[in-house]
């Protein structure tokens, strides 16, 4: 039967709406189609370069073990392995890893002393110490007072605020309310949450923090301090250290590195120095700890790890990791 001629105007353009709603999900479909499969290629990318990542972690444990059985008794720079890129091939792709000394930082997790998660108290000589460093890194002394504080009440396990510190009651009156972790930091990132930490006091920060998954005090190993790192010895005396005599302790350290911590502390500059008993047994003449900043690039597909790595018993063993830059 055939439409009226009035009427046949409006049943093309009818055929034409449907056609174009035909259309329109034909495309939306194939694009869906598309995204779909550039997601499942990423993914099996991404897949392939983690499993990648995992030989090169591997490549780095065997270099860190020979660097170590090389010198048992002390760690140098000699060889100049800190901070110096290494490129590993991969099937498909390359891997860039830089290693530095992961202990030459201030741990975090020593403002602490005890066993999670119920037994850790604050640590008054390394809240003692987190200040002195901030103030080497010029921050005011309000400032550094307070982060200190809070930080150690942010991983101790009661409830009671430290003086000038922050326990829940202050983080329940932010914007978004949270509260206090009461644990082990598991990255230094988390100094973030603290109260009275900005970001660009963390940004000043960062370079000098670390959060090692144990409450010793900071191991520094004074055999592998460059001078820019002075800060690290000056966060070890009460205010007698200035910036210039920590450099020169530094500058006095023997070509081949200090063979005992005691030699260390018989340095011209440090002989009239008194430490604390705990003070006198923290420099280290041995790195235990490692920092691994690793890229990959496997056929199209990219990826950054950071990674702690463990060397006090050998084999060294990957302690913790982070599928990105460290921040």
């Amino acid at each position: 039967m055939t439409a009226p001629a009035h009427e046949q105007g409006a049943a093309l353009l009818t055929v034409l709406i449907i056609v174009g709603i035909i259309a329109a999900l034909a495309v939306a479909s194939f694009e869906r189609l598309r995204l779909a499969t550039l997601l499942g290629g990423n993914a099996g990318g991404q897949e392939q370069a983690r499993s990648f990542a995992g030989v090169a972690e591997a490549l780095v444990a065997v270099r860190i073990d020979d660097l170590l059985a090389a010198s048992p008794a002390r760690t140098t720079l000699a060889g100049g392995w800190q901070g110096r890129e290494q490129v590993l091939p991969l099937p498909g792709g390359l891997a860039r890893a830089t290693v530095r000394d992961g202990g030459n930082c201030f741990n975090l997790n020593s403002l602490v002393t005890g066993t999670p998660p119920d037994g850790l108290v604050t640590r008054p000589l390394a809240v003692e110490q987190f200040q002195r460093l901030m103030a080497a890194l010029a921050v005011p002394a309000g400032d550094a007072r307070r982060i200190a504080a809070a930080a150690a009440d942010w991983i101790d396990s009661d409830s009671t605020p430290n003086p000038d510190g922050a326990e829940d009651s202050v983080y329940a009156r932010a914007a978004t309310p949270y509260r206090t972790a009461n644990t082990l930091m598991a990255e230094a990132s988390e100094l973030r949450a603290v109260a009275g930490v900005t970001p660009a006091l963390y940004a000043r920060l960062r370079p000098w923090l670390c959060a090692l998954p144990e409450t010793e005090l900071s191991p520094i190993n004074v055999n592998t301090l460059v001078p820019a790192q002075a800060p690290l010895l000056e966060m070890l005396f009460p205010a007698t250290l200035g910036a210039p005599a920590a450099r020169a302790v530094i500058g006095e350290r023997p070509q081949a590195g200090w063979t005992q911590v005691e030699a260390f502390w018989n340095t011209p500059t440090l002989r009239d120095y008194e430490p604390p008993g705990d003070v006198l047994r923290q420099p280290r003449v041995k790195t235990g700890w490692f920092a691994l900043d690793l890229g990959l690039v496997v056929g199209d597909s990219e990826l950054r790890e950071s990674a702690l790595v463990d060397a006090r018993v050998p084999p060294a063993r990957i302690a913790s990791r982070r599928w990105t830059r460290d921040e």
